[in-house]
């Protein structure tokens, strides 16, 4: 029987050149498996067809939009997920969910080995391989880009030796990756960290310099959700999706970072993503009204360990499922709603109430009505610091002799 690879498939250049080039270099049939998760751009059933006109002997595809909005992008807000403070994650989710498929796919069709497009400096061949590893631990994995030395000149003159039903004259100097929670564009005239980024690069937000009127907007939660926007009840998907519209035509979402990759190397990177940031901003300052001092205190520091875990490619790892728990139940009383204007590149919140509202007015204010004893606050003092009190005397003793 001809072994089967199943190969993680975009509908571009590269990896419709790859379904031949791993025929030609191993011998065996190829599966072309695409998921959608939010990208935008051609049909599922146009990439389908490209894929079987480009030799591949099966085509999977798996709309997963939805899957990927419930089941990943929501644990991400949840965790209020910003790799090294700025990154909202926006391919380092998405890999989790196309592995799922991937491995489905090699099970379905009996293939023995999974293939996907990364290069070998990149973190993304890491998501893949530990994701298939942990999914389908029988199954082996290879890259044509790294392992078989598919570069792109050779994959142009590939695809015009074999007639391939493919755009190959179109050079784009950017590397990217989008999907519905956001936009990730790399390398080209970006590698120079000195230049700026061009307007021609962004596509998911409008120059934030002439921004429309400011638009007001009122997001719901439940146990941290988004579940409905202005009043309007909402998937998941649908709130992304619609952040990503009415914060992306205000500029909100632009983030340029340089950032540690997982292989060691720092890497310019320009991401859009404003229904990602819009969704997390609100949450955030939910949070501050629902979630207990040290419980939040302490949700920061996991939820930075959870971005870096994810970031990693750790997706399936028993760490990264125990954090799930924790941040799953500091969830219990995020339910209101954050009211926010979004104008100018910001999303700015100016409202926000809750049922569950660990915030007491007559707490906090200070005029009339005031329920708080001021005079409990000299005991608290002194036993607050009490213990630097003698470490001071001490320092003054010993430096004293």
């Amino acid at each position: 029987m001809t072994e089967r690879i199943v190969l993680a498939y975009s509908g571009g250049l590269d990896t419709s050149v790859a379904i031949g080039w791993i025929g030609e270099a191993t011998g065996a049939e190829v599966i072309a498996v695409a998921v959608d998760v939010g990208q935008g751009g051609e049909s599922l059933e146009t990439i389908r067809q490209r894929a079987l006109g480009c030799g591949a002997v099966e085509a999977y595809v798996a709309d997963a939009s939805d899957e990927f909005a419930d089941e990943y992008c929501m644990p991400a807000l949840k965790a209020n997920a910003l790799y090294q403070g700025h990154y909202p994650l926006v391919s380092a989710i998405s890999r989790p969910v196309i592995v799922k498929h991937l491995v489905k796919a090699a099970r379905e069709f009996g293939a023995t080995t999974v293939a996907h497009g990364c290069t070998g400096k990149g973190n993304d061949q890491v998501r893949f391989e530990v994701g298939i590893q942990t999914l389908g631990p029988d199954l082996k994995c290879i890259a044509p880009v790294r392992d078989l030395a598919l570069t792109r000149d050779k994959a142009i003159a590939f695809a015009e030796e074999k007639g391939l039903p493919i755009e190959t004259t179109k050079k784009n100097p950017y590397s990217i990756d989008q999907n519905v929670w956001g936009r990730a564009v790399e390398t080209g005239y970006l590698e120079d960290i000195w230049n700026a980024p061009t307007k021609d690069i962004y596509d998911y937000t409008a120059t934030p310099e002439f921004p429309p009127a400011p638009d007001e907007v009122t997001i719901s939660f439940e146990a941290g959700i988004p579940v409905a926007i202005d009043g309007v009840k909402v998937t998941p998907l649908q709130a992304i999706k619609e952040l990503n519209r009415r914060a992306g035509a205000q500029g909100v979402g632009r983030i340029d970072v340089v950032e540690d990759r997982l292989v060691g190397i720092k890497s310019r990177e320009i991401y859009e993503a404003p229904g990602a940031m819009a969704l997390i901003t609100a949450h955030k300052h939910l949070e501050d009204i629902t979630v207990e001092r040290e419980q939040a205190r302490f949700k920061a520091t996991v939820g930075q360990r959870w971005s870096e875990l994810v970031y990693d490619g750790q997706w399936f790892s028993p760490l990264k499922r125990s954090l799930d728990a924790f941040i799953d139940d500091t969830q219990r009383y995020v339910t209101g709603d954050i009211r926010m204007v979004l104008h100018g590149g910001q999303a700015i919140v100016n409202g926000r109430r809750s049922e569950t509202s660990l915030y007491d007015f007559d707490l906090a204010t200070y005029d009339t009505g005031d329920t708080f004893d001021q005079s409990m606050a000299r005991g608290f003092i002194e036993l607050w610091g009490m213990s630097a009190k003698v470490a001071s005397g001490r320092d003054i003793r010993v430096a004293g002799k």
